[in-house]
């Protein structure tokens, strides 16, 4: 396994145990402070682990093109594409 993708499983791993922190905080919580931060908490694992999951993803589809064509992909995007980030979600899509 690449060093990326191990990085990757990593960050899966800390994304589930900070939703199983979230979950115990509150529960055990004994004011509404805790449970912004706990829903808070919560909240940033599953974005986490949303996007973790759509870069292995891609890791997995670069993979595949590459075996199927024998050929290592360039950097970046293609030519005549430019790349648009979107801050608010963190989004980042491809257009020509």
């Amino acid at each position: 396994m690449k060093t990326c993708d191990e990085m990757l499983e990593k960050t899966l791993h800390l994304a589930d145990l900070m939703a199983e922190i979230a979950d115990q905080g509150d529960a055990l919580r004994e004011d509404v402070g805790c449970g912004v931060l706990y829903g808070f908490l919560r909240d940033s694992a599953f974005k986490i682990r949303k996007m973790a999951e759509e870069e292995r993803e891609s890791h997995i589809r670069k993979a595949g093109r590459k075996q199927e064509t024998g050929k290592k992909e360039a950097a970046g995007p293609a030519k005549g594409l430019r790349r648009r980030t979107n801050l608010n979600s963190g989004v980042v899509n491809d257009k020509s």
